[in-house]
């Protein structure tokens, strides 16, 4: 029937404008993410901090996805993903405009409460943009869409560092004032974009599979204490705080590990090589896609665990051959985060917004494990130490893999 082909015409064009939106989150999250890479090497210099205090950036800014998460799982529970996505927007662009009054004070404790509201705006992003992708489509291809979508983050990771490489981080670091005030124009520039999103959003309609979820017949916080009983969930939130840590751990301190082991080479030089590290990244995920369409997802995530485990050891040892493994660990994390996300959720049914927002929170992984780094870095007296955390982490996510495997073979 005519009118039929037009209705179904009209929903594939908004499904379409819709999955493109959603995409752009993704990059927009990874711009934010990893421009905290750059901004740990420039507040290092521009406040004189130890290893242990600049990795504080990190802390407050995995404690807003922590503290956020449950809440963003309630509005998409009551009001529905969309309009979570927008007040996520909305929180983020907040947030990046605090960036103008913190840079005036010279206050690193105001810039940490920027950030903190960052991360919030972008737990309610994640929290609802993930279980997205996964519901838009057949279930046993939710792991292959999610790191398709996923592959345009380590996309906005490269923008977001190149930003801060190119007009945050100097050779000459500076100091004070001089060095606050750099921070401003990325950030203004990040809020317009991402404000400007929100308003494209809300005037963009949405399919009803995409905005609509099974509702709990419970009280709202209900849906937690079920999946507390769920011991493969719980393992999966488990592996997804060890290896968000080893990921932002590693990241954070790239640069400062490229100082070390290449005395001379400046920090724009060395965020440059962080650069390459998400180049790698980017490139794995589409690899990774490409290889979860044959393989299933917990084999190939173990291989590439053990990998890493490997590469993380031999960044210990430092020189030239440890930066070269820590930089090659990027292309083997690839497929972690999202393979991770989509094991954890399977089969949750009504479940799946509860189950997302504490898979999100488990992002504070990259919190107390930067923290943990950035400690033994100063206790040891050499930011190579440091490795043998994501090292550890690494070797928590193989073995989570060879449990998911087991039990998809059982």
């Amino acid at each position: 029937m005519p009118g039929a082909s037009v209705e179904r015409s009209d929903h594939e064009r908004s499904s379409r404008a819709a999955m493109v939106l959603i995409t752009g989150l993704f990059f927009l999250w990874g711009v934010a993410n990893n421009l905290n890479d750059v901004l740990i090497a420039h507040f290092r210099h521009v406040f004189s901090l130890t290893d242990f205090q600049s990795g504080l950036v990190q802390s407050a800014f995995y404690l807003g996805y922590f503290c956020f998460a449950i809440p963003a799982a309630l509005v998409a529970e009551r009001l529905g993903y969309k309009a979570t996505v927008i007040l996520g927007l909305l929180l983020f662009g907040g947030g990046a405009l605090l960036f103008l009054p913190a840079s005036s004070q010279l206050s690193y404790g105001f810039f940490l409460f920027a950030l903190f509201v960052i991360a919030s705006g972008l737990a309610f992003l994640e929290t609802a943009a993930n279980p997205m992708v996964a519901v838009m489509g057949s279930a046993d291809r939710s792991a292959q869409r999610l790191n398709l979508a996923q592959a345009f983050n380590p996309l906005g990771s490269i923008a977001g560092v190149a930003l801060g490489a190119t007009l945050i981080l100097s050779d000459a670091p500076q100091q004070g004032a001089a060095g606050a005030a750099a921070v401003r124009l990325p950030y203004l520039a990040i809020a317009i974009v991402v404000l400007g999103w929100a308003v494209v959003l809300a005037f963009t309609r949405f399919p009803r599979a995409a905005t609509q979820a099974e509702r709990n017949s419970g009280p709202a916080l209900a849906g937690y204490g079920a999946l507390l009983r769920r011991p493969r969930y719980l393992a999966g939130v488990v592996a997804q705080f060890f290896y968000v840590g080893a990921q932002v751990g590693i990241w954070s301190y790239l640069i400062r590990y490229a100082e070390h082991v290449m005395p001379g080479i400046g920090a724009q030089k060395a965020a440059w090589l962080l650069t390459l590290s998400l180049a790698l990244f980017m490139i794995g995920r589409f690899v990774g896609a490409a290889l979860l369409a044959k393989v299933d997802g917990a084999r190939l995530m173990a291989l590439f665990a053990g990998i890493n485990i490997a590469l993380s050891l031999l960044a210990v040892a430092g020189g030239l051959v440890g930066l070269v493994a820590l930089v090659a660990t990027s292309f083997f994390m690839s497929i972690m985060y999202p393979t991770i996300f989509a094991l954890s959720l399977r089969d949750l049914g009504p479940l799946t917004k509860a189950g997302a927002s504490m898979i999100v929170m488990a992002i504070i992984g990259g919190a107390v494990l930067t923290m943990a780094m950035g400690l033994l870095s100063d206790i040891s007296g050499t930011i190579r130490m440091a490795m043998l955390v994501p090292a550890f982490c690494f070797a928590i996510v193989a073995l989570y893999a060879r449990a998911a495997r087991r039990e998809g073979t059982a």
